[in-house]
């Protein structure tokens, strides 16, 4: 479980600088994972995209990180974080970049698909890097601020609408995504230690079939668990990633208020991470997982009843965004506890990858929800007992990490 953790020969100086180094690409990661939401009104009478095509845009980069993550996470394994991660981040700054020069629907549907591989495989590398190079007495909050990075990014993005993105071409956004990553990408070389994964491969360690990482030596169940949590849990964030900005709209707000709300979302969600890791070294796992799933019902029921003004929509939204990113620093800080460090980015990657299936769903409840008449607060409110069973699965785990 989590002392299982080889945390190698690293100082505490290359600890802080490797997580210092992997929260930089996570803050990239999350700027390029909303850019294509900030420019997607655009692309629609640029490319002239139905509903169904810019439904597929979106679909891509979701499809490749499910895949990247999978593979991401077991490369990592084989050949150690580093290299791994190098390649991951240099695949997605140079897609990124392909995004911005699609001349056609169809190169921009294959940018997005091979642009979320890169960014799908970054990831478990990123929070094995992290963990291993963490002390265990702080190793939650260390892998909750990595995460903090994505919404931060987030918030990034949505600056660039309120500051005048309409003045700009619509590929500047991606192309600055793009460049970021491959400027990254040398300091990765020259400064990050090699993980102790690599080691032990060099060494002739033997390497466990992803049957084995996953479920053999007692741990089906606490990947079974991890995997519910994870799906329940991600299935809601998007639906809400999605759904935020028009039940905005919906109650007679305009689009930059709507903006406004989804900037302090993210800007909630990079600080309630943060505070999440805080919470889970200082009150333990369990305790922390209950407190954050139970804020983010109130924050659900909260932004369904909220009255229709900038303020009090405002306010909702930073509550939901600090919540529901509790929720996620709780998952991600619990997946590298599960897994020994010669399986742990095949671990990680799949619980990942599960994820994204969540994400995948998440929106597509929402659509059937509200094609069978639904209201916007009963969407809201339906989800609930998706997220109690979330983190039911979530605190359980916790439990059973702190008695291994």
């Amino acid at each position: 479980m989590a002392d299982a953790l080889i945390l190698g020969r690293s100082t505490p100086r290359a600890g802080a600088l490797t997580v210092g180094l992997c929260c930089l690409v996570t803050l990239i990661e999350g700027f390029d994972l909303q850019s294509a939401g900030v420019v997607a009104p655009r692309l629609v009478s640029i490319f002239n995209l139905t509903p169904g095509q810019l439904g597929l845009f979106f679909s891509a980069s979701t499809m490749g990180l499910l895949i990247g993550a999978a593979f991401g996470g077991r490369l990592s394994d084989r050949v150690g974080r580093k290299k791994s991660l190098i390649v991951s981040v240099a695949l997605f700054g140079l897609m990124s970049i392909f995004t911005g020069l699609a001349n056609s629907f169809e190169v921009l549907l294959l940018a997005r698909l091979l642009t979320g591989v890169g960014l799908g495989a970054a990831l478990p590398n990123l929070i094995a890097l992290v963990a291993e190079s963490t002390a265990p007495e702080r190793r939650a909050s260390a892998v909750a601020l990595l995460y903090a990075g994505l919404p931060a990014g987030g918030a990034l993005a949505s600056l660039f609408t309120l500051v005048g993105a309409e003045s700009h071409h619509w590929s500047t956004i991606f192309i600055t995504g793009g460049v970021a990553p491959l400027l990254v990408v040398p300091l990765i070389w020259a400064w990050l230690p090699h993980s102790s994964t690599a080691s032990a491969k060099q060494g002739g360690g033997r390497v466990r079939s992803v049957p084995t990482a996953l479920f053999g030596e007692g741990r089906a169940t606490t990947t079974l668990i991890l995997w519910l949590a994870f799906v329940l849990g991600l299935l809601v964030l998007y639906l809400l990633l999605n759904w935020l900005p028009s039940l905005v709209i919906a109650r007679g707000m305009s689009r930059a208020d709507a903006s406004w709300v989804q900037f302090v979302f993210n800007l909630g969600s990079a600080l309630g991470s943060t505070a999440t890791g805080l919470l889970m070294d200082r009150w333990g796992k369990a305790a922390t997982a209950a407190l954050v799933f139970s804020a983010s019902v109130a924050a659900l029921i909260l932004i369904a009843f909220v009255p229709s003004n900038l303020s009090a929509l405002v306010f909702a939204g930073f509550f939901l965004g600090v919540a529901l990113a509790g929720t996620q620093a709780v998952l991600y800080a619990l997946a590298p506890s599960c897994y020994p460090t010669d399986v742990l980015g095949t671990g990680v990657g799949a619980a990942v990858s599960m994820g994204r299936f969540g994400s995948v769903l998440g929106p597509m409840l929402a659509g059937t929800l509200v094609g069978a008449g639904r209201s916007d607060v009963e969407v809201l409110v339906a989800l609930i007992p998706i997220l109690m069973i979330s983190g039911g699965a979530a605190t359980i785990l916790s439990l059973r990490i702190r008695s291994a």
